[in-house]
């Protein structure tokens, strides 16, 4: 079983030889197109390649079941790359959708678009120039998740299969990201007592499937997998990429900037709408939950503000719920590999990742 380090290694290799074609290929653009693709490129470094290493896990699982020294095919790299291209489209489009101002402690794509303007001394609003660009950057890596897709499933027996959950994977987190906005806006009108359910549904449908479930079923399908490993794999990534994206949703709250890359508080000046405010809110008497609702998504909150909303978010219980919900769920998940027909050595792999996703480092 290759360790984490050699996974990484080599989607970044496959990432590196996508990119050197895209370079190669970036001749006749002149050099603001050339500009552009680097700043594509940039995107694509650092991060934990969780997507790839659940990818990687979910092909193990089903190719050493059935032959236990099965080497990985070149093509298993390549979706790999492919998902983590996609994940840096996801989040050039939201850090834009958030106005987010940094990623993994670097600014945001949209801002270091903005700044290039700047120091071109171009002529326009540089900020209208970052936002504009950043929407055509992330449709861009769009594109280039499709090419490293299509070229891993280049007469592949499997590619119908594994295009398909692809194509679903893609609708899912695109809805998601809709449904992640609207409940921003739309909190308000909707019944108090579903403001947690409507939580839940936008974890589902804009991480959960895409940062867990479906990886790992990509690279089992890839491998060929039947329908009960595919059950069995589901059943444990689809809790666990809730687990995954409940603790994103804490650290958005209470993280440690030099862990995230991201300022503390971050989803309280961009007015998150998660499970943690819906369990809050639940718990607050009317005038509190006013004074709540007023300061949740103003970008200007002081670091004392966001100190206030921290503790508000803490004694009404909120946290401790949450943190009750990741561990049902990560349990949950656990459960759902015993007895499974997936490799042994895959199956432990996939529990080192499960910790690793969900630990609680806030």
């Amino acid at each position: 079983m290759p360790s984490t380090s050699s996974v990484t290694d080599a989607v970044s290799r496959a990432l590196d030889l996508f990119l050197d074609r895209m370079r190669a290929e970036a001749g006749d653009y002149g050099p603001e197109g050339r500009r552009f693709i680097e700043a594509a490129a940039r995107t694509l470094s650092g991060g934990k390649r969780l997507r790839a290493r659940f990818c990687h896990a979910g092909w193990s699982a089903v190719a050493r079941a059935a032959d236990r020294r099965a080497a990985e095919p070149e093509a298993l790299w390549q979706l790999c790359a492919s998902l983590e291209v996609f994940q840096a489209a996801a989040l050039v489009h939201d850090d834009l959708i958030d106005n987010s101002d940094t990623r993994r402690g670097r600014p945001a794509a949209h801002r270091a678009l903005e700044a290039e303007h700047v120091a071109a001394r171009w002529s326009g609003d540089a900020e209208d120039f970052g936002r504009a660009s950043a929407i055509l950057l992330g449709d861009l890596l769009v594109a280039w998740s499709d090419d490293l897709l299509e070229q891993a499933l280049a007469q592949h027996p499997n590619a119908a299969a594994v295009r398909a959950e692809y194509g679903r994977m893609r609708r899912d987190v695109t809805t998601g990201q809709f449904l992640d906005i609207a409940e921003e806006s739309a909190w308000s009108v909707n019944p108090f007592a579903e403001h947690a359910e409507r939580a839940l549904r936008v974890v589902s449908f804009k991480s959960a499937r895409y940062s867990v479930a479906q990886p790992l079923l990509l690279g089992a399908l890839l491998a060929g997998a039947d329908l009960p490993q595919q059950e069995a794999l589901e059943r444990f990534g689809m809790p666990l990429g809730m687990a995954f994206q409940l603790r994103d949703d804490v650290l958005g709250v209470f993280g440690d900037p030099a862990l995230t890359g991201k300022p503390s508080g971050d989803d309280l000046r961009e007015g998150k709408r998660t499970v943690l405010i819906a369990f809050t809110r639940e718990r607050l008497a009317s005038p509190a939950r006013t004074l709540l609702d007023e300061m949740l998504g103003d970008p200007d909150l002081d670091d004392h503000q966001i100190a206030a909303l921290q503790s508000t978010v803490r004694d009404s219980g909120a946290l401790d719920r949450v943190e009750t919900l990741i561990s049902d769920y990560a349990q949950t998940a656990d459960r759902a590999l015993s007895g499974a027909k997936l490799d042994n050595a895959a199956v432990g792999e996939l529990r080192d990742l499960a910790r690793a996703a969900t630990a609680r480092v806030a």
